[in-house]
């Protein structure tokens, strides 16, 4: 039996964080959804991937030992992206509990299907771009299910991070101190702090674990005076600059480097805020630049719940607490201001005085005073210099990918 990852056609609502990743690169928690799979997993059953096909070429290339949009097997099991795996689901996963022609359903969503291959390839042997799980469905026996976690909406990321900390803190080998900490570092309930190999933790540091954890990875830095706590981590090689103060669920992705003051927000991979200014309840994804200054609302003044502003319309959050969504490759400059439950597409670039729109499109250019397009040439030469700037080479598929976004964005901007 071929056990298949999939992305359905739902992942289209969680634009613009998936435009450059699938959804399981998705974060919640310090760990992204494939990362909590396959944790969970444990190699117990080999992991196969569905993602939309101009994606393949790059992921193909990063992770060159998986498969992808590939059928290898007539017994297919598919798995929803959008599931965070937790021992439950993972057991659903290996001990081949789902017979043949059945269909888990929580609500509308499918989460487990055992399916022959027929019933995916077209005419050609391939998958289809998105699968179509409600027209799927109604092939196969429904059973309903509950209990399990799923990304429905963009806002989940961010409504669902503080549990998934404290879930994924669980297998942390929490006491160990295995990096170079400073003499003069203020250490706070050292049971709960774990310290990598290679991290270095500079004078006058504070890693504060009375409430919560402190977790600082493999080669990371913590700069002079710098505050972590109420659940902190750090991924590896990433950076927190001097005076920052980091507290209340923070996920630093790899390589990033963070400063200011950041409260229950993810920030992925190679993204940059390393200046003065607050970010609260926000996801900012890889290869953004947050230019110094940058503050973000994430309350009401009348604390009402607080909603989005998509494809030209509302949607309610339920949430009191959001800040800023923003897509890969996407900028502020110097004292840029985002109120509460603002969406800043991919390759955004937002300057000027006063508060951008609360929907910011991707590839577009300006401020407050309105925006215009930003020339795709333009948008190549910067990414490509970013991602340099952090050594790593922009392949051609990555490029694609990137010009593919650029142009699916573009007609999008002619439709709403």
């Amino acid at each position: 039996m071929q056990v298949i990852i999939f992305e359905d056609t739902q992942v289209s609502d969680l634009k613009p964080l998936v435009n450059l990743k699938p959804v399981y690169g998705l974060y919640t928690g310090f760990r992204s959804l494939q990362e909590k799979f396959e944790h969970s997993i444990q190699g117990r059953v080999k992991l196969t991937y569905h993602l939309r096909r101009y994606l393949a070429p790059y992921y193909a290339e990063q992770y060159p030992a998986s498969v992808f949009n590939r059928l290898e097997d007539d017994d297919v099991l598919l798995v929803n992206g959008r599931l965070l795996c937790t021992e439950g689901a993972a057991r659903t996963i290996t001990d081949g509990v789902v017979e043949p022609g059945r269909a888990y359903m929580q609500g509308d969503d499918l989460l487990f299907a055992r399916v022959h291959r027929t019933l995916l390839e077209n005419d050609s042997g391939l998958l289809p771009d998105l699968i179509d799980t409600a027209s799927l469905a109604e092939k196969l026996v429904a059973e309903p299910v509950t209990g399990f976690r799923i990304i429905r909406y963009l806002w989940d990321v961010i409504a669902f991070h503080p549990v998934e900390m404290l879930r994924d803190a669980e297998t942390l080998e929490l006491g160990r101190f295995e990096g170079n900490v400073h003499p003069s570092v203020a250490i706070v309930n050292r049971s709960n702090i774990y310290v990598a190999p290679g991290a270095v933790v500079k004078a006058g540091a504070v890693l504060d674990a009375d409430e919560g954890f402190v977790a600082v990875g493999e080669g990371a830095i913590v700069d002079p005076r710098a505050v972590l706590m109420q659940n902190v981590f750090l991924a590896s090689r990433s950076r927190v600059k001097t005076g920052a103060n980091l507290y209340s669920n923070v996920f630093v992705g790899m390589g990033s480097k963070i400063g200011g003051e950041v409260e229950d927000s993810i920030i992925e991979p190679f993204a940059n805020k390393q200046h003065d200014g607050f970010l609260g309840h926000s996801y900012i994804s890889s290869w953004c630049n947050l230019g110094a200054g940058t503050n973000t609302s994430d309350l009401k003044n009348n604390y009402s719940p607080i909603k989005l502003f998509l494809n030209g319309r509302d949607e309610m959050t339920g949430l009191q607490f959001l800040g800023l969504l923003m897509g890969d490759h996407a900028k502020s400059s110097i004292n840029s201001m985002f109120n509460t439950g603002t969406v800043v597409g991919t390759a955004a670039n937002i300057f000027d005085a006063g508060f951008p729109p609360k929907e910011v499109f991707s590839f577009s250019w300006g401020g407050s005073e309105g925006f215009e397009n930003y020339e795709i040439e333009k948008a190549v030469d910067t990414a490509r210099k970013v991602m340099e700037r952090r050594q790593v080479i922009m392949s051609s598929a990555y490029e694609s990918m990137f010009r593919f976004v650029a142009a699916m964005e573009g007609t999008k901007r002619l439709l709403v």
